[in-house]
């Protein structure tokens, strides 16, 4: 601990009115103390006000600004063409739009509240495929430091120019959604160039990123199981894109509560690394690639699937299309389904589409749940619909029930692996090539990772402790003393 540090923190916060919220409160709202909860309401969703730093939650009502149950959706069959019930947590109502506020808190407040991150001095830096960057620049403005986002320059402008307008540094990189190290290149320049000035906060590499997925996430998942399913129906498990694998990190949590459930990573199948050690470019923005996340847990993984991205990008012409919109309401799928479906970014249709391939790769019925993400909608990539429209022409209704048939309802089973021991070792060993000969990690850890069955309860369930951390940091700012 750098007690200076530590003590700029406390300055700083309490200078600017901030506090930190625990995992606990994100988990459970109505623990917030209530002139919060009532302030918020007069405070927008993506307003840089501190108070949003109690909105990293899965339960924000966006009708009233406050809170309620989970946000989610069940995709009918008419929709999926699988008798499965298919649910998906709702990352639209999270503040920037993006579940990723989530997984950025952890990295950057747990150095805070440590003394390891001097705000007065430092900048976080934030390297993304997208989203992530996104939720690390609005908690590092709303936490009072100033954040650095690096991104490839082939994603969406809507990207591009939210972190202009908030006044963060951005860093392109070359090349597209799986240039993933183009951008580590750009952490150890700045690391080389800045020194301490900087301190980089790797997603793929910060274990409070799928922590608070473990902890957060998996609770509201199993919330809605607890709600939803009928006598007789059983949770199959998780389809999850791996992206940073911090979302996965559900699925750790949630395998202790089912342990018969499945977790199934699926990346794209033009970059199929855990699938064929391949490589390659693609097109769904917001998942990372070419290489395997130090923070994945592949011994908790049982199936991988490869997403064609041709289909995400056919789909979400089907979903946001007028054309497409009406054929859907034309072959049953309800009205208020197809009026949902601006929810599902392009990440979040493969999702959708892993969790398709899962139901019928193990053949599972009406009596089976799947769970899986929107980690955030389609507000986020209006520019890709325009490029398509100038790309491909008019969409029509034939086209429209082409996609509907072949892309969705009719999705096969094909490039997906049920992985054996062997299987998982051989994924898992990927990991030294990144992060021990490039990234200078040790050996040992990565040994321990596939060995050690206590090294991941230690990485992923230590919300607890830190929400001590927080709560004894608040005590010192006094900040909170306002509030109750």
């Amino acid at each position: 601990m750098n007690k200076q540090a530590l003590e700029n923190t406390i300055g700083r916060c309490r200078e600017r009115h901030i506090i930190i919220p625990t995992y606990d409160q994100m988990k459970h709202p109505e623990k917030i103390p209530e002139r919060i909860r009532e302030k918020l309401k007069g405070i927008g969703l993506w307003d840089l006000n501190s108070l949003n730093l109690f909105r990293i939650t899965w339960k924000n009502d966006p009708r009233t600004g406050g809170f309620g149950k989970v946000n989610y959706l069940e995709l009918p069959s008419s929709l999926t063409g699988v008798k499965t019930r298919i649910f998906t947590l709702i990352g639209k109502y999270f503040p920037t739009g993006a579940h990723k506020v989530g997984a950025t808190f952890g990295p950057l407040v747990s150095r805070m509240v440590r003394g390891d991150f001097d705000p007065t001095r430092q900048k976080a830096v934030w390297p993304s495929t997208g989203n992530y960057c996104r939720g690390g620049a609005f908690n590092s403005y709303l936490l009072g430091c100033t954040p650095i986002a690096i991104l490839p320059e082939q994603m969406s402008k809507e990207r591009f120019a939210w972190l202009h307008s908030i006044g963060a540094e951005v860093i392109a990189t070359p090349g597209c959604e799986s240039n993933v190290k183009e951008i580590y290149d750009k952490c150890w320049e700045l690391h080389h160039t800045r020194g301490e000035e900087v301190v980089i906060l790797n997603q793929f590499a910060e274990f409070p990123n799928p922590m608070w997925h473990y902890e957060v996430t998996g609770a509201a998942m199993e919330e809605v199981l607890n709600d939803e399913l009928l006598p007789g129906q059983k949770f199959a498990g998780v389809a999850l894109s791996t992206g940073s694998a911090g979302t996965i990190g559900c699925g750790d949590y949630l395998k202790k509560k089912y342990p018969t459930m499945k977790v199934c990573a699926s990346e794209a199948l033009q970059c199929p690394t855990l699938l064929y050690n391949g490589f390659g470019g693609h097109r769904i923005e917001g998942i990372g690639d070419k290489h395997v996340p130090w923070v994945h847990n592949i011994r908790n993984t049982d199936l991988v699937a490869g997403i064609d991205d041709e289909d995400t990008i056919r789909i979400i012409r089907l979903f946001n299309e007028p054309a497409g919109m009406e054929h859907l309401r034309k072959v049953g799928v309800p009205a208020a389904t197809v009026d949902s479906l601006h929810l599902m970014g392009i990440s979040g249709v493969c999702n959708m589409l892993t969790a398709i391939k899962m139901a019928r790769y193990y053949e599972l019925s009406g009596d089976h749940a799947i769970f899986a993400i929107l980690t955030d909608s389609m507000e986020m990539y209006k520019s890709r619909l325009e490029e398509l429209r100038e790309e491909r022409g008019e969409y029509t209704p034939t086209q429209a029930a082409i996609d509907y048939d072949c892309c969705l309802v009719n999705q096969k089973m094909d490039h997906v692996l049920e992985l054996s021991y062997w299987d998982r070792k051989r994924v898992h060993n990927l990991k030294y090539f990144t992060w021990i000969e490039q990234q200078g990690m040790a050996v040992e850890e990565l040994n321990r990772q596939w060995f050690d069955a206590s090294y991941w309860d230690e990485k992923l369930a230590a919300a607890p402790a830190l929400d001590e951390e927080i709560r004894a940091f608040n005590l010192k700012t006094g900040v909170e003393k306002e509030y109750l």
